[in-house]
């Protein structure tokens, strides 16, 4: 194994940062923006993941990139119960599957994009889990009828659940579409 390149690293998770800010700032749009791009952010996720698990073919990958994330969250007081868990299990759980599948495998870095695909999600979860506190900070924070769009968004469990699962093949064909454009980090991987 080769040494880590701590700089790089640290800029790929700077991105992933940028990443969750570009999210966030979306919902200026429409409150279903925020909600649901989870959904597609994994196209840009699959990028960064990738350059990071080629450039950290050992345990600390996914857990750099969210532990970062988590930190700067924590700092801004974005930081909530569903983003702390939700930031580290996802983590965990890719890391968990990379050691299964192999840190050196491509294998092993798709698999293990799933999970943390989910990741922006762990963010914008807590307008499912406190809802309230939510449309509050709406109200103080948004123009005018913006907390009562949110509700129907938030109401809407059906199309929630809908785009959780949506995760998962865009997660898959992100992950393909980064190795084409990053063919020098995927030849780093077996």
């Amino acid at each position: 194994m080769k040494k880590v390149p701590v700089f790089k690293i640290l800029i790929a998770a700077i991105i992933h940062i940028a990443l969750f800010v570009v999210g966030s700032v979306c919902g200026l749009i429409h409150p279903a923006c925020y909600a649901f791009v989870g959904t597609i952010l994994p196209i840009l996720f699959a990028f960064v993941y990738l350059y990071v698990c080629a450039n950290m073919r050992c345990f600390g990958a996914a857990l750099s990139l969210n532990g970062f994330a988590l930190i700067v969250g924590l700092i801004a007081g974005e930081g909530n119960l569903p983003l702390i868990i939700g930031l580290i299990g996802l983590a965990l759980i890719a890391e968990l599957i990379r050691k299964l599948k192999g840190y050196e495998t491509l294998k092993g870095v798709r698999w293990s994009f799933i999970p943390f695909a989910f990741s922006f999600y762990a963010y914008a979860f807590h307008w499912w889990t406190d809802t309230e506190a939510s449309l509050a900070e709406a109200l103080e924070e948004m123009p005018a009828g913006y907390a009562d769009k949110m509700a129907s968004v938030i109401g809407d469990v059906r199309l929630l659940i809908v785009m959780l699962i949506l995760v998962v093949p865009v997660a898959m064909l992100a992950m393909r579409l980064a190795e084409k454009v990053m063919k020098k980090q995927t030849a780093k991987l077996r």
